[in-house]
């Protein structure tokens, strides 16, 4: 079980720890325990019911008609609310309680709705990674199991192969042709996905090797495939070997191709990369790359 202090509460919901201390005493909507030294904290349920009582609030509901509902009135408002259009911070509570109650429905739901406005990409670069920045608070405060980790990305892991498989494969045989892969215990699969969805929706060819990929078997299928780019992460989770390394041996693997390479550990250190290579610090920088190399 995780705790949380007040200020946690206002980083994880967006409300101010001012504007909770008048909501605990003026309506009594939370409860906070206090230790033996009588420092306030809080649980995962007051979290949830936060969580909530933002979204309604946000949703135009006053904090005295909600103080005055049962939990179980909340949480049928909150499902009621949500199945309407409401803004990015609303849906960004709930997408976060969809992790924490493990409510995929809940989570679709929000999803589908923007897909269809929005087209895949969008929803990826508007709602999929601001939640998932809202969720690295959760993660730091150790508020989200393993389990409800390993639920969400598994969610959006089955939208992204989703939204590829619908793209239709190029015939166009000159088009561009890029392999694609993660190194051993690197752990960026989504990013890997999205950008094999990125590639394959301007229409080029991609080859995704997936991760734990060892630099021997991506010469084979560099000299199998021979293509014109081969994109990986090396994020600050690789540690198998010193990045400059690694680099010079990725460099002798896939000789006659650009180098697409992004993560931590090429965009903020000082690297001597190979020659034939780009870093790409950002993802807005892997679009605009991939933009200029449309016919």
């Amino acid at each position: 079980m995780a705790i949380y202090s007040i200020s946690d509460l206002e980083k994880l919901s967006g409300i101010k720890s001012h504007t909770i201390r008048i909501w605990e005493q003026r309506y009594g909507v939370l409860r906070p325990k206090r230790t033996e030294t009588n420092i306030r904290y809080y649980e995962d349920s007051d979290l949830q019911l936060l969580l909530n009582i933002a979204l309604l609030n946000r949703h135009g509901y006053k904090i005295s008609k909600i103080a005055a509902m049962t939990r179980e009135d909340i949480a049928e408002k909150v499902s009621s609310v949500s199945d309407f259009k409401i803004g990015l911070d609303a849906e960004l509570d709930v997408l976060t309680l969809s992790v924490i109650e493990m409510d995929e429905y809940k989570f679709s739901r929000i999803l589908d709705n923007h897909i269809e406005q929005l087209g895949f990409e969008e929803t990826m670069l508007e709602v999929i990674y601001p939640f998932m920045e809202k969720l690295s608070l959760l993660w730091l405060t150790g508020s989200i199991k393993p389990v409800q980790e390993n639920f969400i990305t598994q969610l959006i892991r089955n939208k992204l192969i989703a939204a590829i498989e619908k793209e239709p494969l190029t015939t166009d045989r000159k088009a561009p042709k890029f392999i694609l892969y993660l190194p051993r215990d690197e752990q960026q699969e989504l990013s890997l996905l999205f950008m094999q969805f990125l590639i394959k929706k301007r229409g080029f060819q991609v080859i995704n090797l997936g991760p734990n990929l060892a630099l021997v078997d991506l010469k084979d299928a560099c000299n199998i495939h021979h293509p014109d780019y081969v994109f990986t992460i090396l994020s600050e989770t690789f540690n198998r070997e010193p990045i400059q390394r690694y680099l010079e041996n990725l460099q002798n693997s896939a000789p006659e191709s650009h180098l697409l390479l992004t993560g931590y550990l090429v965009a903020a250190h000082s690297v001597k990369v190979p020659s034939n290579s780009t870093i790409l610090p950002s993802l807005d920088d892997a679009i605009e790359f991939l933009e200029t190399k449309k016919s």
